[in-house]
């Protein structure tokens, strides 16, 4: 289910946003969960403790805070977030941007454009679901693109997430519910119990171990050599990619 917050210290807009929200779920026949904030500082208090959100609504001028310094703040525990500013002038536009901010909505809100915004968005995020994996890190809450993921690996509990730019995730959970999760995109091969890989990153597979494209190996078990191969030959014959 869709989780959405709206952070606003006007308590009309709250009730105008719920309204609106709650008449857009009606009509299009969709369950979305809804968390309402008159404080940025309990909006950041929840995000700190590990809440998620998919949508936020935040308005940004506010008496505590600011709202861009408050998505600032958000995007060092979340950068998955999809942030829609509520304002009543575009001069914030430019700025939204540089904290990674989806949209804007300009009040007074009307339920049109909150309902046209509101699709964008949700598309946007069943996109981003379909071809990335959030994960609770150390850092927070990240979004990584499946395809910059080169593989991934466990030791103990803690899973690494190893990225194109040679970036390292690090999130706490087991490989086989991974593997569990990863198994519809059909792009990825365990030749390891303690490994995972993309394939579209394989550059040779020996009796021994998986060379990625930048020059990792993976090691396959004594004896599984043949099977990885007949996976990897599988996915490249779907993906067209075989020249015999």
């Amino acid at each position: 289910m869709i989780q959405i917050a709206f952070c606003d210290d006007d308590q009309t807009v709250l009730d105008q946003l719920s309204a609106l929200l709650e008449k857009y779920c009606t009509q299009r026949c969709i369950q979305i969960q809804c968390t309402a904030f008159r404080s940025p500082l309990d909006l950041l208090a929840e995000i700190e403790k590990g809440v998620r959100y998919d949508i936020l609504f935040l308005d940004v001028i506010m008496p505590a805070e600011n709202g861009i310094t408050v998505a600032k703040e958000i995007r060092q525990y979340d950068t998955a977030v999809e942030i829609i500013f509520l304002t009543s002038s575009t001069e914030f536009a430019v700025e939204s941007y540089m904290v990674g901010a989806y949209f804007y909505q300009l009040k007074p809100i009307w339920e049109e454009s909150f309902f046209r915004l509101t699709d964008s968005v949700i598309a946007e995020c069943c996109r981003a679901d379909q071809r990335s994996l959030v994960l609770r890190c150390k850092t927070g809450i990240s979004r990584i693109e499946l395809d910059r993921l080169l593989y991934c690996e466990v030791l103990g509990r803690t899973l690494l997430f190893h990225l194109s730019d040679g970036g390292v995730l690090e999130s706490t959970g087991s490989m086989d519910e991974l593997a569990r999760q990863l198994a519809p995109y059909e792009i990825f091969l365990r030749p390891h119990r303690s490994f995972l890989v993309n394939m579209e990153y394989v550059q040779n597979i020996s009796s021994r171990a998986v060379t990625l494209t930048n020059l990792v190996q993976i090691p396959i078990p004594h004896g599984k050599s043949s099977d990885i191969r007949r996976q990897y030959l599988e996915y490249a014959f779907r993906r067209k990619q075989v020249m015999l």
